[in-house]
């Protein structure tokens, strides 16, 4: 009997651990296979689009720095910026005016009235900015900027968080490098992006062992986006541990009453 107790707990034992190490995943190096490279040269990245809550800064100029004062908030109203003395005018303006987008897509832009905003690019926005103040102003230009370029990244990271992009364009190599890389325990090969524009969410998965991802539209990350990389077998196995130290105790509990027994029924 105590013969059979110990097969049969040996034959548990090793059916745990065999299910808990099956999920070991040895492979983590990036960028596995060929580039090819006809194909990526091609590639058109989509510009980032401005959203509803995100705040966006627009400054005016032009050849007369006192007439494009007043498309231009004042200092007061805008962002913290300080304010700046423009040529010999003494026109102060601030030079990131700051504005924040509102439910419906739209800002209240001066001597313009309401623009609506979401869903457009800086370049679009500049070209509609333009064509509303050409004849209004000589020359006029604008400078554009997203203010709350941010992304979230959440998951098997070193250092997951929310991070702010300075320079308006960060690719998810990029941002998986702000978060401290992933863990030895992140899925490298289907990695989740969490992307909203104008209330409709999209969902992509992207593989960065492959080396042709930059040819992904997910490759370069949009305002607001939501990066997920989802644990793999070898983290699922680790967080099973405690179960299996506590089957192992259990197997090992019910050898000893199996020897019990059995010395007392011999007796």
């Amino acid at each position: 009997m105590i013969r059979s107790v110990s097969i049969v707990c040996s034959s548990l034992f090793f059916l745990v651990s065999l299910c808990c190490s099956c999920g070991n995943v040895r492979d983590l190096q990036y960028f596995q296979g060929q580039f090819d490279t006809a194909k990526l040269k091609d590639v058109v990245y989509p510009e980032p689009l401005i959203q509803k809550n995100e705040l966006i800064s627009v400054t005016v100029y032009s050849d007369d720095p006192r007439a494009s004062s007043f498309y231009n908030l004042p200092a007061a109203v805008g962002s913290a910026a300080p304010t700046t003395t423009i040529n010999s005018g003494n026109t102060n303006i601030n030079p990131g005016s700051t504005y924040l987008v509102d439910e419906q897509g739209n800002i209240q832009f001066p001597g313009l009235g309401t623009l609506t905003v979401a869903g457009l690019n800086k370049d679009q926005l500049y070209k509609i900015l333009e064509s509303k103040l050409k004849d209004k102003l000589s020359n006029p230009y604008f400078i554009i900027r997203l203010s709350s370029y941010k992304v979230t990244m959440i998951g098997e990271l070193a250092k997951p968080g929310i991070f702010t992009i300075p320079n308006e364009r960060v690719s998810l190599l990029e941002a998986i490098a702000l978060a401290g890389d992933l863990t030895v325990y992140g899925r490298r090969e289907n990695i989740l992006i969490i992307r909203e524009i104008n209330g409709q969410r999209t969902f992509g998965r992207v593989d960065i062992k492959d080396p042709n991802i930059m040819a992904s539209p997910y490759f370069y990350l949009q305002p607001n986006d939501v990066v997920y990389v989802d644990l793999n077998k070898t983290k699922a196995a680790a967080n099973d541990a405690v179960a299996v130290r506590n089957i192992t105790i259990l197997l090992s509990v019910i050898s000893v009453a199996a020897v019990v027994i059995s010395l007392s029924r011999s007796n």
